[in-house]
């Protein structure tokens, strides 16, 4: 598999995981299919379309390839077939979340980066990506966004983001850089969150 095939195989799976995310989170507000159908949707594609449309990337991904909405139906699918099951485990959102802001930060820098901006706004779209799909999901169930608590959220994606430039300035393996990149974002939020690591509010 080349770097190209990974970056791909990272986007499907990404939203994938977003999308049963959605789900779940639809499931504990107790909504009917469709609303939890359209909540899976958005969590899904949310940070990859207004990502794209800040980097100029139109029309953006998910119209172009059918497989994206192909993902987001097998999403709804697993979460509509084991929704008991998901609803058993509490902390099955909050693991799906994890796995899904890995794998967007690192397709939203090396997007923004084939398209010629600089590393510091490649990280920010990174983050954009992986953390705006969420900030509607909340908003839409009724809850607080996570990046707006005091939990390691967003600071995860973006230290990750910087991360991966650091290894890409000692010229590692594309793909390597990729799987250090997102096992760090997961292992750092699984961390913070058993730990209780946060960030000082604001007094």
């Amino acid at each position: 598999m080349n770097t190209a095939d990974l970056v791909y195989f990272i986007d499907l799976l990404g939203t994938l995981v977003f999308a049963i995310s959605g789900w779940t989170a639809a499931s504990k507000k107790q909504m009917d299919p469709f609303g939890a159908s359209v909540l899976a949707f958005i969590t899904a594609v949310g940070g990859g379309t207004l990502r794209d449309v800040l980097i100029g990337s139109t029309p953006v991904g998910w119209m172009q390839d059918l497989n994206y909405l192909l993902m987001i139906g097998i999403g709804i699918a697993l979460g509509l077939l084991f929704r008991k099951f998901f609803e058993k485990l509490r902390r099955t959102m909050f693991l799906f979340d994890s796995i899904g802001i890995g794998l967007f930060t690192i397709l939203g820098i090396e997007k923004t980066l084939e398209y010629g901006l600089s590393p510091v706004i490649a990280v920010l779209m990174g983050t954009v990506s992986a953390v705006f799909g969420g900030v509607v999901r909340d908003t839409l169930a009724n809850e607080i966004p996570l990046i707006f608590r005091q939990e390691i959220y967003a600071t995860a994606c973006l230290t990750g983001g910087i991360l991966f430039l650091i290894l890409t300035y000692f010229n590692l393996n594309t793909d390597v850089k990729i799987i250090v990149t997102v096992c760090y974002i997961i292992a750092l939020r699984i961390i913070a969150v058993k730990n209780k690591w946060s960030l000082p509010t604001i007094k």
